[in-house]
Formats: C-alpha cells, structure tokens, sequence
C-alpha cells in the first residue's frame, strides 16, 4: 500500500478509537472518499507511468483556451496523447495501449471537455457541462422561522462519468440528514441524472452550450427525509460565454411516479452568473426558483438568492485536481420552505 494510503488508513482508525466514537457521519464520509481518490488517482498514475514522452491529458498548456488552470473547468489535449510515443513500438505495445479500456474512455473524456465551453460549475444549479468528478456537498439550513437547524451530509451530489463525448452519467447517493428537532435522522433518496449534450461550441468558437438532462430519485429515503416516492426530472439546459463572464441555465421538472395529489409538480428554473479571476477564483450570483402546480402546496413558489465563491481547480495528481467552493441561499419570497442554508462544496475532476 502506497505510504499517502496508509496514512489516511491510520487517521481513519484513530477517528475509530473509542474515544473518538461520537465523531460524526460526515467526517467518516469524508475520510472514505480521500481513500477512495487517492486510490484511484495512483492506480490512474500505475497505468499511465509506462508512456515516456506521451504528454499528459491534462497539462497546465492545455487549460490556456481561457487562462484558467487544469481540471473541471479544462480542454484537453487527446489529439496530441493519441499521438505518444508508443505508436511505432515494434513489439506491439502500441496496440496493446490503444486496445486499454482505460485510456480509450479517458481520451473520450478529453474530447468531450474539448468540444464545449469550460465553466465553472455552481453551488446550487445543476452544471449544465459534461464533467467528470466526484462531488461531495454539505448543507446547513434553518427552518421557516429561523428556529431549527438541519444538517444535510451529501446534498444529492456524488459520481459523475463521461462514457461518450456526448453523454455524461450521475449517480448520488442518499445523502444522510441531521435534523435538531423531533425529527428522526435518516438517509434521503437515491438520485440519478444522464445530461446529453446537443449543441456546444468552445472559446473563440461561439463558447455556448445547449443540452438535454434526464433524472429521477428512487424513494430509498422515509420522509421527510425521503419523498416516499419515484420522480422523473426532464431538464433543458443551455450556458454562453462573454469574455470572462459565464451565463448556465436551467429550466426543469420534478413530476412524481405517484402520489402526485401530495407532492404536486414541481417547476424548478435555476441561473447562474460567474465571473473568472485569474482562472481560479469564480465568484458568482445564482437564481433557484421553485414553483408548485398541485399537491398541498399548489399554486406555491418560493425564489432564493445564492451568492457563492469556487475556488480551484488545484492539482493533486496526474489528472486529479480539488475545487473548493461555498454560498448561502437566501429567501426572497414571503413563502419558503427554509431560510440561509450555507453549503459547502468539494470536488475532484479527473
């Protein structure tokens, strides 16, 4: 085992000891999920380490479309890594690496990053790119009167994977829910999403993107903290670029499997607005507009306002890199359902 793994081996065993047995779900969480990088990135790094003179997919001169640095928010270079030196191996080498399933789906990953525009992704709105990252959100909010706190471990975020240059797969565990009220603590609802992408163009080239996203929730989750029911979530989704300003989009719906005459269908219109610093600080502005039709709260909207900030993408490994971003949503409708729920964002493109 690589010394970085056994390091966090030990950490985690410490947080394990007994006086240490009331350390919360969210820390164990997250110390699962370092391993689980960390492992991947240097089995990444094994496979890729026999390539001499092939240049990296995602160096720091392949991130200068738009001057930010190497990760979520970068083009690739998978002409140039198609192109290594191991093509013209008379052992047949060659062959043996373009045939490696690894290397065929990450060069699809660099072309799918290479054929649309390189933002940021937001704290709340869904990233209308295709991206490949495992992202792990944490949510504080308090209740309408601004009396409970409740905890949300995960927020409906998890694995995303491209397997084709124009698809880009989801899926988010449930996440678990802390409440400081009589409410039982739980688990959420399983969630899924398949973002399609229609039209894209990249900087200097029109630097937009349209696409269409499918999603659902399976109710693995016992409300509240789960809905209790199946959701289908069809989304439109659409960004543009203007110089260092960068417009994402969406506009979607939640409709229930069943019990519709409870929860009601939900219209859910989200924008959000960045501005790129130095390729590594993204401040930025976002819109998250709920509107019922049906159910118990029909004829119901709420409207947040969620000033935020990104920072990264930083590098850890060959193609591991770590953003760090945080906003608050603030309600600026009479009704809502919770009121300045601070949330925190880590993610890990490769």
């Amino acid at each position: 085992m690589p010394l970085r793994e056994k390091w966090l081996a030990i950490q985690c065993s410490i947080m394990n000891t007994p006086s240490n047995r009331r350390t919360s779900v969210a820390e164990h969480s997250l110390c699962l999920i370092v391993i689980l990088i960390s492992a991947f990135s240097a089995r990444l790094q094994a496979q890729t380490s026999g390539e001499i003179g092939a240049p990296t997919p995602f160096s720091e001169s392949s991130a200068s479309l738009r001057g930010q640095s190497a990760g979520e928010s970068s083009p690739d270079s998978s002409v140039s890594h198609q192109n290594g030196s191991g093509q013209n191996d008379p052992n047949g080498s060659s062959s043996n690496w373009q045939d490696d399933w690894v290397h065929a789906w990450l060069r699809n990953v660099d072309e799918a990053r290479a054929s649309q525009p390189h933002f940021v992704s937001p704290i709340v709105t869904t990233h209308v790119m295709l991206v490949q990252q495992f992202r792990y959100d944490m949510s504080w909010q308090q209740d309408p009167t601004g009396g409970t706190v409740t905890s949300n471990y995960g927020a409906s975020r998890g694995l995303e994977i491209i397997p084709t240059t124009r698809l880009e797969v989801g899926l988010f565990p449930p996440s678990y829910i802390v409440h400081q009220s009589n409410t039982p603590d739980g688990f959420g609802d399983f969630s899924w999403q398949v973002k399609f992408r229609a039209f894209s163009a990249t900087e200097h080239k029109g630097d937009y993107f349209v696409g269409f996203f499918l999603g659902g929730s399976f109710p693995t989750g016992t409300p509240p903290n789960g809905l209790g029911h199946a959701t289908l979530s069809p989304t439109f989704a659409a960004a543009k670029g203007l110089g260092p300003w960068d417009i994402q989009s969406t506009i979607g719906a939640t409709l229930p499997t069943s019990g519709t005459n409870l929860l009601g269908r939900m219209i859910v219109f989200n924008t959000a607005v960045d501005y790129r610093i130095k390729g590594k600080i993204w401040p930025m502005l976002e819109q998250n507009s709920t509107f019922w039709s049906g159910g118990t709260l029909d004829g119901k909207k709420q409207v947040f306002l969620t000033p935020g900030l990104v920072l990264g993408s930083f590098q850890l490994a060959e193609r591991l890199h770590f953003l760090v971003g945080g906003g608050v949503q603030i309600a600026v409708t009479q009704f809502h359902q919770d009121n300045h729920r601070w949330i925190l964002s880590v993610r890990f493109p490769f």
